[in-house]
C-alpha cells in the first residue's frame, strides 16, 4: 500500500508541476521497478521546438480538412501537434494495442505465445481477414505468435478478434490496458462489431462469409447509414487522441509497458508491416526506419473515415520519434492523403536535422 501511495504522490507531483518521471510510468509487469526506481528525480519537459510546431500548424492549415499530429520525442517527452487531445477513430491502429495487451498477458503467464489455437467458422470476421480463408471443416489450428504477427504485419481482422477473446473480449483487453496504465487508448468493440454497427448493421455470423457483409449494407437506406456513421465520428467506439497514441508508444519504445523479449517482438512486428508503406513510411528519408500501425475506416458518400497511420521513427543517430498522423474522415484523393502524411514524416526529420547533436535526453 505504501508504495502505491508513493508513486501515486510522485505521478501527482510530476502533473501539477509539468514534469516528467525519468521512469514517465509505475509499471505493473512482474520484477518491475522497485521502490527506488519510483523515486527517481523528475525532470522537466523541454517545449517542443518552435519550427516544428510551426510546420505541422501549417501542414495541418494547407490540408483544409480535419487531422490530428502528435510527434513526441521519446527521449525528453516534449509533444509537438495539431488537436492532439481530441480522441479520433483509430480503426486498425486499435489492433497495436490488443497485441500489447496480449504481450502483457505473455509476460505474466497466462498466456503462452506457443500455444495452440483451433479457429473455427465463429472465429470469421469482417473485410481483410486472410486467416479465416484457412478455416476448413475442422478449423484451423494455428498459434498464439502466429495470429499476433498476422494482426500486426497483415492487419488481419480475424487474427486481431481472436487475439481479443483471448484476453476475454474487449472488456478483457480494456482490463488489462487499464492496469497498465494505458487509458488514453481505447479497442471499444470486436472489429466485426465495430465496422457492423459504423455501417448501420448488427453483427451476423454469415456476414463473415465472401462478400455478405458487403451486401447487407449496400442494401440499407442511406439514412441509416448516414446516421450510423455521424454517430460514430461523433463518439467513436475506438477512439483515442493523437498524443495519448504517441505517449503510449513512447512508453512501449522506452520499455515500460512489456519485458524487453515482448518490446522487442512487438517492435519487430511493427517493423514488417505491410500496411501504408507510402503513408510515414513513404516519407522517410535515407537512414531512417520505422515501426508502425495503420488504419482504414470504410468509404461512404465520397469520403473515407479513420485514415491513420502511428508508429516510432528512429533517425540514423538512434534518436526515436513517436508519430501519430489522424483523419478523421476525408474527401481528399488518395495521392493526397499520402502526400500529407509523407509531409509530416519530413518535417521531423527536417526537426533531426536542425537539432542533431543538440538536444540530449539529459
Amino acid at each position: 500500500m505504501k508504495l502505491v501511495l508513493v508513486a501515486a504522490i510522485v505521478l501527482a507531483g510530476a502533473v501539477a508541476g509539468g514534469l516528467a518521471i525519468a521512469d514517465r510510468s509505475v509499471r505493473l509487469t512482474s520484477g518491475g521497478p522497485g521502490l527506488a526506481g519510483l523515486l527517481q528525480v523528475a525532470k522537466p519537459i523541454p517545449p517542443a521546438p518552435a519550427a516544428l510546431q510551426s510546420r505541422l500548424e501549417t501542414l495541418a492549415a494547407a490540408y483544409g480538412e480535419e487531422v490530428g499530429i502528435a510527434v513526441t520525442d521519446v527521449a525528453t517527452g516534449w509533444t509537438a501537434g495539431v488537436d492532439t487531445d481530441r480522441p479520433y477513430p483509430q480503426q486498425s491502429v486499435s489492433k497495436l494495442w490488443v497485441a500489447i495487451a496480449v504481450m502483457r498477458a505473455v509476460d505474466e503467464g497466462r498466456i503462452a505465445p506457443d500455444a495452440i489455437v483451433t479457429l473455427s467458422e465463429a472465429d470469421r470476421s469482417v473485410f481483410f481477414q486472410p486467416v479465416a480463408y484457412r478455416i476448413g471443416p475442422g478449423g484451423y489450428q494455428t498459434t498464439v505468435s502466429d495470429l499476433l504477427r498476422r494482426a500486426l504485419v497483415e492487419s488481419d481482422n480475424a487474427a486481431n478478434d481472436r487475439l481479443m477473446r483471448e484476453l476475454g473480449g474487449p472488456d478483457g483487453v480494456a482490463l488489462t490496458l487499464q492496469e497498465m496504465g494505458l487509458t488514453g487508448v481505447k479497442v471499444g468493440a470486436f472489429e466485426r462489431d465495430l465496422q457492423a454497427l459504423t455501417a448501420g448493421l448488427v453483427w451476423q455470423p454469415d456476414y463473415g462469409i465472401g462478400w455478405n457483409f458487403q451486401a447487407a449494407r449496400e442494401a440499407l437506406p442511406r439514412a441509416t447509414r448516414q446516421a450510423a456513421l455521424d454517430a460514430y465520428l461523433a463518439a467513436p467506439l475506438d477512439g483515442a487522441a493523437p498524443g495519448e497514441i504517441t505517449a503510449a508508444l513512447a512508453a512501449l519504445s522506452r520499455g515500460e509497458l512489456l519485458s524487453a523479449a515482448s518490446t522487442a517482438r512487438v517492435l519487430d512486428w511493427m517493423a514488417q508491416a505491410r500496411t501504408g508503406p507510402r503513408r510515414l513510411k513513404g516519407g522517410l528519408p535515407g537512414g531512417w526506419s520505422i515501426a508502425h500501425k495503420t488504419g482504414t475506416g470504410q468509404d461512404f458518400s465520397g469520403a473515407s473515415v479513420g485514415i491513420n497511420d502511428v508508429g516510432l521513427l528512429t533517425a540514423p543517430d538512434g534518436r526515436v520519434y513517436a508519430v501519430a498522423v489522424m483523419m478523421r474522415r476525408t474527401w481528399k484523393p488518395v495521392p493526397e492523403r499520402l502526400a500529407f502524411m509523407q509531409s509530416v514524416t519530413r518535417a521531423v526529420a527536417e526537426d533531426w536535422d536542425r537539432t542533431a547533436g543538440i538536444q540530449t535526453a539529459d
